[in-house]
């Protein structure tokens, strides 16, 4: 895919003419959002990430280190990779290992529920970032660079795929709370045209018109509204045919988009609608509403659903790690599983990316506060952390890549921000390195200028 910025929005017009994308074929349409073909068939039509923010910690959680128990309360051996704060001696798990199901998956008890879906999900065990500090590294694993404004990871896959519902936004983020750090900068869509940032959603309001606010016009009708835009597009029009301006397109695509909400986007946020049973699976509390409101979205054609775990950085255990990480992971244990049982009930499953994980890991030694006391946490951790993905062509019960005996560094089959990216690409149908845009005279792409797809853990 490459085309220049000036003929993307000429070819897109005021919404009126066709959207040419380069090597890949579809039809004309009035929408930038419309649904396209991808580079070849893909295994994956939607993605869903679970965005821990702040950093889970890989050996408490998907990364079993036997060896920290036997060096408990002492120094590691070896090398000492140097942290952005000070640590000390080795600090085992608290938490208990198990192997589920067939292929046997190490998983933490803190997953339990997660866990019984062990044969869908892939492991990676050799994720690493390029710095200890949580907005590059927000920056690099949502956009692909951690010091350049880039585009979003949802935003390439809107331009790429499109969506298949134009009453709904295409990629919604939602955080309970407010933001994380970072912002709408998670989600943003760079020198892509604006159409593809994300939505932001607050869950934990419960009626869907201070969910999505503004939703319905308290003085117009939905005909008055109507022959307002159509007069907004006329006006816009007349201004485009001697201007380029970019912005204008995404104002006016904005506008379309909250008048064709207005219907579905109160029923697609509505859990009321679902049976009891479905909504005691995932649970009555802020994380089980919004993964229940994610599946809706999906099923109804969103093509990207990013669901953080709440404003600012909840996973940054730096201290009593036992009781906070035990209390996060019981917020979202249940609901991921049931999302789980709940896309394979639905036939999604197969055809749905999910993603878990953070933006770096923790260290597996024990973080020190005023005078060398124990803070019983763990400081941060890019050199070494794990993610895992399921569903949508993943080969499950797999494990790629490992840590070092204590989980400290990526050392076998180390994966970069950048492979993780080019592989979820792939599995949606895409050569990361033909997915371009064309910008300040160089063809941009997500992954920059590396990556490699994990063909191990593709079905």
């Amino acid at each position: 895919m490459n085309l220049s910025r000036r003929d993307f929005v000429t070819k897109m017009g005021m919404g009126m003419g066709a959207l040419g994308l380069g090597t890949l074929a579809h039809a004309e349409s009035s929408s930038p959002l419309a649904a396209r073909a991808p580079h070849f068939a893909p295994k994956a039509k939607r993605v869903i990430h679970f965005f821990l923010n702040g950093g889970p910690s890989h050996v408490d959680t998907f990364d079993p280190k036997p060896m920290l128990a036997k060096y408990a309360g002492q120094p590691l051996p070896g090398e000492y990779l140097r942290t952005e704060r000070k640590t000390g001696a080795a600090f085992p798990s608290p938490f208990q290992f198990k192997k589920y199901g067939q292929s046997g998956l190490e998983i933490s008890d803190l997953f339990a529920k997660t866990a019984a879906h062990a044969d869908g999900i892939a492991v990676v065990r050799s994720m690493y970032a390029q710095v200890p500090n949580h907005e590059p590294s927000l920056m690099l694993m949502n956009c692909g660079d951690s010091v350049q404004a880039r585009p979003s990871f949802g935003a390439w896959t809107l331009y790429g795929l499109g969506t298949e519902n134009q009453n709904l936004p295409g990629f919604v983020a939602m955080c309970p709370g407010g933001m994380p750090i970072k912002d709408s900068e998670n989600w943003q869509a760079g020198f892509l045209p604006g159409a593809f940032q994300g939505t932001f959603v607050d869950p934990q309001n419960r009626e869907v018109q201070k969910l999505i606010e503004n939703i319905r016009s308290p003085h117009a009708s939905a005909a008055i509204q109507r022959r307002q835009l159509d007069l907004l597009r006329t006006l816009n029009a007349e201004y485009q045919r001697t201007h380029t301006d970019p912005r204008l397109e995404a104002r006016v695509q904005s506008f379309e988009l909250a008048f064709r909400m207005q219907m579905e986007a109160s029923d697609a946020f509505d859990i009321s609608r679902e049976p009891a049973g479905i909504r005691a699976m995932y649970g009555d509390h802020v994380h089980g509403r919004q993964t229940l409101i994610a599946r809706r979205l999906l099923e109804r054609g969103v093509r990207f659903v990013q669901l953080w775990h709440g404003a600012g950085q909840p996973w940054d255990h730096h201290d009593n790690i036992e009781g906070n990480i035990r209390k996060h992971s019981a917020d979202i244990d249940g609901p991921i599983a049931a999302l789980m049982t709940d896309l394979k009930q639905r036939g999604m499953f197969d055809d749905t990316l999910i993603l878990w994980g953070g933006e770096f890991g923790r260290t597996p030694t024990v973080e020190l506060g005023d005078k060398g006391k124990s803070k019983l946490g763990r400081d941060h951790n890019h050199y070494g952390f794990s993610v895992w993905l399921a569903g949508g062509g993943v080969k499950g019960g797999t494990v790629y890549g490992a840590t070092d005996e204590f989980g400290f560094k990526a050392i076998e089959k180390r994966a970069s921000v950048h492979d993780l990216h080019a592989t979820m690409l792939h599995l949606l149908g895409f050569d990361h390195e033909r997915l371009t845009y064309r910008h300040a005279g160089r063809d941009f792409r997500l992954t920059d200028v590396s990556g490699d797809v994990m063909r191990e853990i593709i079905a």
